[in-house]
């Protein structure tokens, strides 16, 4: 259906180029791309006709696309400065609103205050590649933000049309194996975020009769995965990753398994960071895997907790105030940045307070609008798990101890209890954790809880689990 659409859409442009007038085919031919691109916009934001805008859509792409970092930049700005809303009008539309309060200037109001780059984005959008150019659009912004505050807005109208073009509705999943297109399994390769696959005889390992993997898809996207996640077929709760990635581990039979783990779920795409596809994505997973085997009886997660180190750290004065303490922030600071994995490793009579200080920081410490500080926690809670167990010594290669300690989580996804797991944590704010889990965190006592949140981080890690 993709490529149907798309070639339609090339035929009407080809018809369309005859129809453009003298002024428009002088905006084509211009040369300076940033401004070519420009005026671009302008027109496609102008024109009426759909022969012609579809051929100012795929022309403004095309420029687009020819941009080097520096001009994608200058672009950026432009988006910000040239397309954002006129504030007399808006002024003038809230101005109306208040004296004559009803629908009519309130939707007055709406057409001022919305940005015209919106309009400008769903035009592009018409465009063979027009979607995928805007998701990577939206990636490299947000790169910017920290050194170019100024674009926020701009991100901010992409997000807005993104959460609209990827709902649940329109998100497809699809099963990975050695039989699918190699260009899909080399992407699998590539956009790995959690635990890289070193080469195909890696991922060959990944894709055996044990292993299952799944992504999702969307439709104007075809070739692009939005979320790769990766299974072992095991019996029992796992509680360490190393064994689970061994490439020379032996093939187990899926039929004997009475537990799926999930040990890797990554994001493909930066410019759908942040970006909600729906909840209960996992339970689609279940759901899949229970339908082919009905031995399964327990989902959960091995999952990393990718904000934990860098939260010991922001920490380690408030840590050495605690009773045993000072052990740990001098292991915190004896270790900064090292990677070598002997000298990083925790020592056993660590293993307790870590433990303690990792159920606080997953229960306890918050973002200002009051979720957990772990992007992974929040990823799982919204979906519904719960916090099972917390795992020492689950991942002690270099990345593993970088980012967690090498602490590792298991989030159990008990399918009778998501839905109302999941309303208490988006309604109420609740993490839903074992009583083991609650009784680390309530073992320890956080000094000056006034100000708990004062010197921690204000985000952690990524919403790959």
């Amino acid at each position: 259906m993709p490529s149907f659409f798309n070639h339609l859409i090339r035929s009407i442009a080809e018809r369309g180029r005859v129809l453009l007038s003298p002024r428009l085919r002088a905006v084509v031919a211009r040369r300076d791309r940033v401004a070519k691109l420009t005026e671009l916009c302008h027109a496609l934001l102008a024109e009426r006709g759909e022969p012609s805008s579809a051929v100012l859509a795929m022309e403004a792409l095309a420029v687009y696309s020819a941009l080097d970092d520096a001009g994608r930049a200058e672009f950026f700005d432009i988006l910000d400065s040239e397309f954002s809303p006129r504030s007399e009008a808006v002024m003038q539309a809230i101005d109306a609103y208040r004296a004559t309060p009803g629908s009519k200037t309130l939707s007055v109001l709406a057409q001022a205050v919305e940005a015209p780059r919106q309009e400008l984005f769903r035009r592009i959008n018409m465009a063979p590649g027009g979607m995928a150019a805007l998701v990577e659009m939206r990636g490299l912004v947000l790169k910017q933000l920290t050194q170019r505050p100024q674009l926020r807005s701009v991100e901010a109208d992409l997000a807005h049309l993104l959460r609209s073009w990827f709902n649940r509705g329109f998100i497809t999943l699809q099963r990975i194996d050695w039989r699918t297109p190699a260009h899909i399994l080399e992407k699998l390769i590539r956009y790995e975020a959690v635990h890289a696959i070193n080469g195909w005889d890696d991922l060959r390992r990944r894709l055996a009769e044990d292993r299952r993997c799944f992504a999702f898809f969307h439709p104007a996207l075809i070739d692009e995965p939005l979320i790769f996640v990766e299974v072992a077929l095991v019996r029992g709760l796992t509680a360490a990753v190393q064994p689970l990635l061994d490439p020379a581990s032996a093939i187990g039979d899926p039929d004997r398994a009475d537990s799926a783990i999930f040990y890797s779920i990554s994001d493909c795409q930066a410019g759908l960071h942040g970006i909600s596809f729906g909840n209960f994505l996992i339970k689609q997973v279940a759901a899949e895997l229970q339908g082919e085997l009905s031995k399964l009886k327990t989902f959960a997660t091995l999952s990393p907790v990718p904000g934990f180190r860098g939260w010991l750290e922001a920490n380690t004065p408030r840590i050495a105030a605690l009773e045993g303490g000072r052990d740990v922030a001098a292991w915190v600071e004896k270790t900064k940045g090292q990677t070598s994995r002997r000298s990083a490793v925790p020592g056993e009579d660590l293993r307790e307070l870590l433990q303690q200080l990792c159920a606080h920081y997953l229960t306890r410490a918050r973002r200002n609008d009051g979720r957990p500080l772990d992007a992974v926690a929040r990823f799982h809670l919204r979906n519904g798990a719960r916090l099972a167990r917390i795992n020492w010594g689950a991942d002690n290669s270099a990345h593993g101890l970088a980012q967690s300690a090498g602490i590792m989580l298991n989030y159990l996804y008990e399918i009778d209890d998501l839905e109302r797991n999941h309303e208490a944590y988006v309604n109420e704010g609740k993490i839903t954790a074992s009583r083991r889990i609650e009784s680390l965190a309530r073992a320890m006592r956080w000094p000056d809880e006034h100000t708990a949140g004062q010197l921690e981080l204000a985000d952690a890690g990524s919403p790959a689990s």
